[in-house]
């Protein structure tokens, strides 16, 4: 069956809205994006988007879905059974969803149980976005995430520790080349991984096909994982000149994470451990400056949130837009970086665009976003989901039924 969406703008993932244009869906793909003209006479299903704008589902490029986003999140994953895991995994990538999220990258789990999500959805058992996952992080002994990563101390180790991830089924590879916020007793801005480590990982998923994702906050960490070939930075907080210079010289990718540091200082007061507090209060200013200083040099950059941190919940994910603009990234460019461009780091080669052949997974919102970009940040100004064309949110309510999501 044919839809046509037509009376409002059209934002398709590179360019800027634009009036007088309809776009045509069947069987889950685009099959046009044209003038209304074109159109005259058509007479199948129609959506009116008349006063909004039709753009492709948000990408974001850095979740954890197993994590409810408690104020304790370790403590919680401790404490928590598999059981409860795996439903936090299944209901926080439906709210994904419902945010307007048609396709997550999880860079780290446990167990590998957001793996099973991920290929329920991808099989049409259950309603969710696309899902990328990592399976677990790789870190160094006390490093960063310690408590669920897989430890690996030496190249020699570390390549084992990537092969056990493809050997589970991960899509992408995660290693902690710095110390974190979130892990007690480490340092932020210590290199973790030496160069060697990191890049014989790299390597080794790169051999396989696997692109790779690093938590990189401070900066000799960063510059160990651009220089080893990381695919990005995560996170990115303290980068320096020559980070800039060389991240930009060979195209790695900028996943700022703004949401993470947002969340947890308006809820220092609310449970928050104290330590990771005093060590986001240090890093916070730095790191919108790093943002922006990387954005102004031309940097590539894809949304992510770190969705699953302290207060920072999984269905709000579109607030990253909102933060994005605030460090001086326009409008119009967040919008670009949370779809195209993170279609383009995740892989998803019929994603992120409104395009003949692309996924119709989509989001109609209020108003012009790339004049107001709270149209698309705030769930509120969100009129309707689809994925692979057929409506599964409507007016930010959860799904009525579970049926034809693959159609």
């Amino acid at each position: 069956m044919k839809t046509l969406f037509s009376s409002g703008k059209v934002f398709d993932g590179e360019n800027a809205p634009v009036e007088g244009h309809g776009v045509l869906i069947e069987g889950g793909k685009v099959l046009r994006l044209a003038p209304e003209d074109e159109f005259a006479g058509f007479e199948g299903t129609r959506v009116d988007t008349a006063g909004g704008t039709l753009l492709p589902g948000l990408i974001d490029c850095h979740v954890h879905l197993i994590s409810d986003g408690d104020a304790d999140v370790g403590g919680a994953l401790e404490k928590a059974p598999p059981g409860k895991l795996a439903m936090n995994i299944v209901c926080n990538a439906l709210s994904s969803l419902a945010g307007g999220i048609t396709a997550v990258r999880d860079c780290g789990g446990k167990d590998f149980l957001e793996l099973s999500v991920r290929d329920a959805v991808k099989d049409g058992k259950i309603l969710g976005p696309t899902i990328l996952a990592a399976g677990q992080g790789i870190c160094m002994t006390g490093g960063h995430g310690n408590p669920m990563a897989r430890i690996a101390d030496g190249a020699d180790e570390v390549v084992k520790a990537v092969r056990e991830q493809i050997h589970a089924g991960a899509d992408l590879i995660k290693l902690m080349a710095t110390g974190g916020v979130l892990t007690p007793g480490v340092d932020p801005q210590d290199a973790h991984y030496s160069a060697e480590e990191l890049a014989a990982g790299i390597a080794e998923g790169h051999r396989f096909g696997r692109r790779s994702a690093s938590h990189a906050q401070g900066s000799a960490g960063v510059l160990n994982a651009v220089l080893g070939g990381i695919d990005s930075v995560e996170h990115g907080i303290w980068l320096t000149e020559e980070c800039i210079t060389e991240m930009v010289k060979r195209g790695t990718y900028l996943v700022p994470t703004l949401a993470a540091a947002c969340n947890i200082l308006a809820h220092k007061d609310e449970g928050i451990p104290p330590f990771v507090i005093e060590k986001c209060e240090q890093v916070a200013e730095i790191h919108r400056a790093s943002i922006a200083a990387f954005y102004k040099a031309g940097g590539k950059i894809a949304m992510g949130t770190d969705a699953g941190t302290p207060f920072n919940r999984h269905g709000e994910n579109a607030l990253e837009l909102l933060y994005m603009t605030e460090v001086g990234i326009t409008a119009l460019d967040a919008l670009r970086f949370s779809t195209v461009k993170g279609a383009d780091l995740m892989g998803l080669e019929a994603g992120g665009r409104i395009a003949e052949g692309m996924d119709a997974d989509l989001l109609i919102v209020e108003g012009d976003p790339a004049k107001d970009i709270r149209m698309v940040a705030e769930r509120a100004n969100h009129r309707a989901v689809y994925k692979r064309g057929v409506k599964v949110i409507a007016n930010g309510d959860v799904p009525q039924a579970v049926a034809g999501v693959q159609e």
